[in-house]
């Protein structure tokens, strides 16, 4: 068993950065340098307000850019994905924190990321890739909202101390019981910062806005010492060092309690990294490889948590910062982690100087730009049930909790596909012509005679469980019984075990009212099926046919035998 999960892994486990350096070059480095250098600098001020956003420390959020963000280059499926901590995590990590701890968050990382390997050992990256479009855009825009409100304390830097409440709509109550101690300082610097970001790429689009904000709002607050909340005054000294690995110790109880959370941070991490990867396929013309993109994803949630890391993913925004500035390769995912760490060993101590309401700033534009909010008002000209579950997945994410969310949505939206792909299946009874075109085999389209006492009995569309009560009103609608009935299944794409079931006690109902049947158009998949499940040895392998052609001819060849034997017993 072991070495059959070492095959498998071998087979789909292919890192694109052993693709790309067989044909390295000088030139592609450079490109790499420079790419890498400048998403760096991208990632810092996003690695720490994402790290503090999800209610751990700021460094915590760096030691995952850097740990993740190499081994997310280093071995996923992808030529210029950049990974790290993401806005989309940030509403489930802070709830794990709050109701298990660091330790628990630690665990539920390291269990998300032993599921992406499974499921790209499983080949499901090209399945995941597939997510229906409102599921995404309803917790995407539901996290946008989410990850807005918990910015508010700090972005009006209210100055209260009781803690923020958790709740969505609590929360909302506190803000507006405490606007009365808005700190006009932190607001003008949250201010500032949004309006940075926004026109600072008309000034220079290399550099980044958040990266002029983060540094002119700090020298502000140092220079004129405003009375603001800072990193350093939350959380004391951000360490300037890579903590050794541990393991923390929780118990099994806690660990089931974890699976529901930990599955959760799995599908984000998925969805969001080939999301990620699809986007940047669009851009250089490339493709990624999905199911490597997942295993590489799912090493680096099980090893950046034994550092202190939280979960991390590919992040579309400094993907494409990485192509925009001619990264080529998965080299530019590592030089930015290198960037990154050199930053937390040299500069860490000086980012205690950043105020709070500059990140809550920084968080706004980033729920601002996860939002969706284009996306999520055009949905609503598509069918209701688009619109349904979309809204549930929003509202859910919203109110209650993201794993929630994503569940229900998951199953409403499994339950709609259902429910069409019933609506696309038809059962008819054909007594009298039958229409030749796009029939089994290719010729001209014709109408085909069918024979006084024999009826086709057709099925277009997959045959499972969902079209139970179809097949069953179909039958109940037979009046006249025939001698013989053609069972056509040219338009079954599939048939599953009740689909089979019901094909099965329908042709021994029809045997017992001495009804010959012969089966027509059955494909390969269709055919070994009836095979495995017994039904071609109950109606007998010289009465399936491979389309109508076959099936209306040997009808008739039995029609005249049977005719043949009564005109001999009446003679006799």
């Amino acid at each position: 068993m072991p070495s059959q999960l070492l095959q498998n892994i071998q087979k789909v486990f292919h890192p694109k950065i052993l693709t790309t350096l067989k044909d390295y070059n000088s030139q592609t480095f450079i490109s790499d340098l420079i790419a890498g250098l400048i998403v760096g600098v991208v990632a810092l001020p996003l690695a720490i307000a994402f790290g503090i956003a999800s209610g751990v420390s700021p460094e915590q959020g760096l030691v995952t850019a850097v740990i993740a963000g190499f081994l997310i280059s280093a071995l996923g499926g992808s030529r210029v994905q950049i990974g790290g901590p993401t806005g989309a995590f940030i509403v489930i990590v802070y709830g794990i924190v709050e109701q298990f701890g660091v330790s628990g968050l630690i665990v539920a990382t390291i269990m998300a990321g032993i599921m992406l390997v499974v499921m790209g050992v499983l080949q499901l990256g090209s399945i995941i890739k597939f997510m229906p479009h409102p599921i995404v855009v309803g917790f995407t825009s539901g996290i946008a909202v989410v990850i807005f409100s918990g910015q508010i304390k700090d972005f009006f830097g209210l100055e209260v101390a009781e803690a923020t409440p958790a709740d969505f709509i609590a929360k909302w109550r506190f803000y507006f019981a405490h606007f009365n101690a808005v700190n006009f300082h932190a607001l003008a610097i949250g201010l500032f910062t949004i309006l940075t970001i926004i026109l600072w790429p008309k000034v220079n689009k290399k550099i980044p806005g958040t990266l002029i904000a983060l540094i002119l709002t700090t020298l502000a607050t140092l220079f004129f010492k405003l009375p603001v909340e800072t990193i350093g005054s939350r959380f004391g000294e951000i360490k300037a060092s890579i903590p050794m690995p541990a393991i923390p110790s929780v118990s099994f109880d806690t660990m089931r309690m974890l699976i529901a959370p930990a599955f959760t941070i799995a599908m984000l991490g998925a969805i969001e990294s080939l999301l990620s990867a699809m986007v940047a396929d669009g851009a250089t013309g490339g493709r990624h490889r999905s199911n490597t993109e997942l295993i590489g994803q799912g090493i680096a949630n099980i090893i950046t948590p034994l550092f202190g890391g939280i979960p991390a993913t590919g992040a579309i925004a400094r993907t494409m910062t990485n192509i925009r500035n001619g990264g080529k390769t998965p080299v530019a995912g590592l030089i930015h982690a290198i960037v990154l760490l050199l930053i937390l060993l040299f500069f860490g101590k000086w980012a205690k100087l950043i105020p709070m309401s500059t990140l809550a700033g920084i968080l706004v534009m980033v729920s601002y730009n996860m939002s969706e909010w284009r996306s999520f008002k055009a949905l609503f000209r598509n069918s209701r049930s688009d619109i349904s579950v979309l809204l549930v997945t929003f509202f859910l994410t919203v109110v209650i909790d993201l794993t929630v969310a994503i569940q229900f949505g998951l199953l409403l939206a499994v339950l709609l596909f259902l429910k069409r792909l019933i609506e696309t299946t038809e059962v008819d009874i054909i007594k009298q012509a039958v229409d030749d075109d796009q029939s089994d085999i290719t010729e001209d389209g014709a109408q085909l005679l069918v024979p006084k006492d024999v009826e086709i009995f057709e099925i277009s569309g997959p045959f499972f469980f969902g079209v139970a009560n179809k097949f069953d009103e179909a039958e109940r609608n037979l009046v006249k019984t025939p001698k013989i009935r053609i069972i056509r299944l040219r338009k079954v794409p599939f048939i599953d075990a009740t689909g089979l079931t019901n094909l099965r006690n329908f042709i021994r109902r029809a045997q017992v009212k001495q009804i010959h049947i012969i089966l027509s158009g059955a494909n390969k998949t269709v055919f070994e099926a009836l095979k495995k499940d017994g039904i071609c040895t109950l109606v007998g392998e010289g009465n399936i046919c491979p389309d109508i052609h076959c099936a209306l001819a040997k009808a008739n060849e039995k029609l005249s035998k049977t005719e043949k034997s009564k005109k001999t017993k009446s003679a006799e």
